[in-house]
């Protein structure tokens, strides 16, 4: 499929469209909104429970849940987690569902709406800077580390596919997280400066020549323009290039769509992302490093890169979920169990 540059964006990571039927896990069945299966629906006691939580980060109200683990005693002390969603998702999708299956391993755990998107504050809608996602992810720190019981001493942080990019530029300088994992890690400077695979080299300075125009107009007070504000047929999404678009239309459009989430960003952000590398001074980060993605992910290049960049600490490790693409990490139950499996065991020895 020919794409100009401004509709190129359209393949970009974690697609989202508010239509087809959401069939799988269906928000609207979640007294929650959470569209994972086996999500909560109710606060037991000696289970899992999720606290819907606002905090301000920077004068923006962020939307976020924190799940408590079995029997919790906010006058014990815990270790925590936060988790960065990916592009163009919210935390009642894939970052809930790892919230809760660590804090189901005793764990406190925090996913929030990114800035400007979700549930959270922020105007223009769906701003996508990266220092806004790293500092997202500062702020979680700061809320979670004075929540009731949680060891500020024990803090690790997950960040899945664009959350996990942005976690490691956050654990570069934040040195509250004493570990750090990604899943399915999605570089998003590079994708959105060299497209996917490094496949829109050509066209680089198109793009960026369209971001500047599109700041202009804003500035001007004018209309602001959105890059991936489309609906493409299932014709079209067939049609990607990509097994990460086709099968995140499917599993954000249809199996575990949020009408919170869009993977729509201002135009105007490119200006920001593709000056933006994850890799950037990545041998900063010195705690362990857990870098987890699927053997069949068409997105794996992008952790092996990082990993091999990763060159500021001794204690890190690249693990492969044998036969799982990058969407399929996301929900399905054999590669979720297997993916947790890993997490708890690292989070165990490092924290």
């Amino acid at each position: 499929m020919s794409l100009s540059p401004m509709t190129s964006v359209v393949v970009a990571a974690s697609l989202a469209i508010a239509s087809g039927a959401a069939d799988a896990a269906d928000y609207r069945n979640n007294p929650f909104t959470l569209t994972y299966d086996g999500a909560i629906t109710q606060n037991l006691p000696g289970r899992v429970n999720i606290h819907p939580v606002t905090y301000k980060l920077n004068g923006l109200d962020i939307s976020a849940n924190v799940y408590t683990p079995p029997n919790y005693d906010p006058k014990k002390t815990y270790a925590a987690i936060v988790i960065a969603h990916p592009n163009g998702g919210v935390k009642e999708q894939t970052a809930g569902l790892y919230a809760q299956r660590l804090a189901e391993q005793g764990y406190i755990t925090l996913a929030a709406d990114a800035a400007y998107q979700g549930a959270s504050g922020g105007l223009p809608r769906y701003v996508d800077k990266p220092s806004n996602r790293v500092e997202d992810i500062h702020g979680m720190a700061d809320y979670i580390s004075s929540y009731a019981g949680v060891d500020k001493a024990r803090l690790g942080l997950l960040g899945i596919c664009g959350g996990g990019g942005y976690s490691l530029k956050a654990a570069q300088t934040d040195k509250r997280f004493k570990a750090v994992a990604t899943l399915s890690m999605f570089n998003s400077g590079r994708v959105r400066r060299n497209g996917f695979m490094d496949s829109q080299l050509s066209s680089v300075q198109a793009r960026l020549q369209q971001a500047s125009e599109a700041r202009a107009q804003e500035a001007a007070g004018g209309k602001v323009l959105y890059a991936n504000d489309v609906v493409l047929t299932d014709e079209q999404i067939a049609k990607l290039p990509f097994e990460m678009y086709r099968q995140g239309f499917e599993y954000y459009g249809k199996t575990h769509m949020h009408p919170n989430a869009s993977a729509k960003y201002t135009l105007s952000s490119l200006l920001d992302l593709m000056s933006f590398d994850a890799t950037n001074q990545i041998e900063l980060i010195n705690q362990p490093l857990l870098m987890i993605a699927g053997s069949k992910a068409d997105s794996l290049y992008m952790s092996e890169d990082a990993f091999s960049k990763a060159t500021g600490t001794k204690d890190k490790e690249l693990f492969k979920i044998d036969g799982a693409t990058h969407i399929e990490t996301y929900w399905l139950p054999k590669y979720v169990n297997t993916a947790v499996a890993k997490l708890t065991q690292f989070y165990a020895r490092t924290l």
